[in-house]
């Protein structure tokens, strides 16, 4: 593709066979080891506070090998904190660390290491359920099915809105790029998913050079909510070339992945096709969209008829579920909303691999099966997908233990937050970001008030 460049994240991560004990600079002792198979890491600072924050890492991708160290935060800088602040780190590499797997393993393996840590290193007097992305969505799950084992959850950019609705919002956006720009690519049971991935991008890549390419590129985000902002500090371009292009990027690469091996591997394990569009009405579903005034921007500017596209959508075949494979993403994907420990998330409100409408599902969750006392949803004005300062990420963490502790939340308000997270230093504020290439760049706290619209495909 001419205009549309791989742009990945990577974590290292490390594989170990055997159990091994190390001195480590920052006054840790880290231990490598593995159960039944399954490598992971512990680091417990010398002067132990008693608190064990077990980290649940997201889906690596099943384009490329999975890295090679153990991550035990999201951001390098948020671990060294709270190694000096005396907070014990774990985390498994898990069973099945690339793909959608990584659920389902997250809630076995991650429990086998809690059982570990208590018998080899010392029940910790309280533990924090955390992670990032899918892993997110697993810190959760592991509180709600093991609740008396937690005193609390963090869940950064976490896909709370469920896995059936993420593949399900994934399919509408393929839905409306097969049937207005690509008809030969395949949707679910894919015969070929390297080809078909490669098919997908060309696509795209060629919908972007006419204004109506782009016009219907713009739908097809907007039928899941993925807004035109890739950049972590940028914020969204002007003009709708340069909003659909960003949103195009999250099409191709990270939500792109659902057009090839994503699809399959969920598939395989979930034993059929998980997702359906039978019975959805897109005019309502874009109604709905926060992405609906750049759809018709894009469409008056390149003199199409949304409405015609609209009832082109309605009328094309639609595609049917498996039970039984909706039932598994309802296992392992689901959050119920129980919260009888603290909850605080973190979300940008420009990701569009997960987007923040998650965080509102979620909230909906816990009105109907928890207390919503018991829940903070803290946002981040940036683009990309889990693109947080360590200075946030140590704030929110924060501001659950404080929680936890006193029996009170402390204040939220951005303001605050913004200057708690300043206060940490130069060190701690630099986020991951694609330009101008990727790595970490130096930025300012960016907490914001922001209220996500409704998620479109419970």
């Amino acid at each position: 593709m001419k205009r549309l460049r791989l742009l990945c994240r990577t974590v290292p991560l490390m594989v170990f066979a055997a159990l091994t004990a190390v001195a480590l600079p920052a006054r840790a002792d880290a231990r490598e080891g593995d159960i039944d198979g399954v490598p992971y890491r512990v680091e417990v600072p010398a002067h132990w506070n008693g608190t064990l924050l077990l980290w649940s890492h997201g889906a690596y991708s099943l384009e490329s090998p999975a890295p090679s160290d153990i991550e035990l935060t999201n951001h390098p800088a948020t671990k060294q904190w709270l190694l000096d602040h005396g907070y014990a780190l774990a985390a498994s590499q898990l069973r099945v660390p690339r793909g959608w797997g990584v659920v389902e393993s997250g809630l076995k393996d991650q429990t086998a290491l809690l059982d570990w840590f208590t018998a080899n290193v010392g029940k910790p007097r309280r533990t924090i359920s955390a992670g990032a992305s899918a892993g997110g969505l697993t810190a959760v799950l592991l509180a709600e099915r093991n609740p008396r084992r937690f005193a609390g959850v963090a869940s950064l950019c976490g896909v709370l809105g469920g896995t059936t609705g993420h593949f399900n919002s994934a399919l509408d956006a393929d839905f409306a790029i097969k049937t207005l720009l690509a008809p030969n690519l395949d949707l679910v049971h894919i015969k070929d998913p390297q080809a078909n991935t490669t098919n997908a991008r060309r696509a795209l890549g060629a919908a972007l050079d006419s204004p109506q390419g782009r016009a219907r590129l713009a739908l097809a985000a907007a039928l899941a909510d993925i807004p035109g902002r890739y950049a972590s500090r940028a914020p969204a371009p002007d003009t709708v070339a340069g909003q659909v292009e960003q949103q195009t990027y999250y099409a191709a690469y990270d939500r792109g992945a659902f057009w090839g091996l994503a699809r399959t591997d969920i598939e395989q394990r979930a034993g059929g096709n998980p997702s359906w569009n039978t019975g959805v009405d897109y005019r309502t579903l874009l109604a709905r969209s926060s992405q609906k005034q750049l759809v018709k921007r894009a469409y008056s500017e390149a003199g199409l008829s949304l409405r015609d596209d609209l009832a082109r959508l309605d009328a094309a075949p639609r595609v049917k579920a498996d039970p039984t494979a909706v039932r598994y993403l309802d296992r392992y994907g689901t959050p119920t909303g129980r919260t009888p420990w603290p909850v605080v998330t973190l979300h940008t409100t420009g990701d569009g691999n997960v987007p923040p409408e998650n965080q509102r599902r979620y909230a909906a969750q816990v009105r109907r099966a928890g207390d919503p006392a018991n829940l903070r949803q803290l946002y981040v004005d940036r683009g990309y997908h889990c693109s947080f300062t360590a200075s946030e990420e140590i704030t929110t963490l924060r501001t659950l233990l404080t929680r936890i502790g006193t029996g009170h939340w402390p204040t939220t308000q951005p303001t605050a937050l913004n200057s708690a997270a300043t206060e940490l230093g130069p060190d701690y504020q630099t986020v991951f970001d694609t330009d101008p290439e990727p790595g970490l760049h130096p930025t300012t706290p960016s907490f914001t008030h922001y209220h996500p619209g409704p998620y479109l495909r419970p």
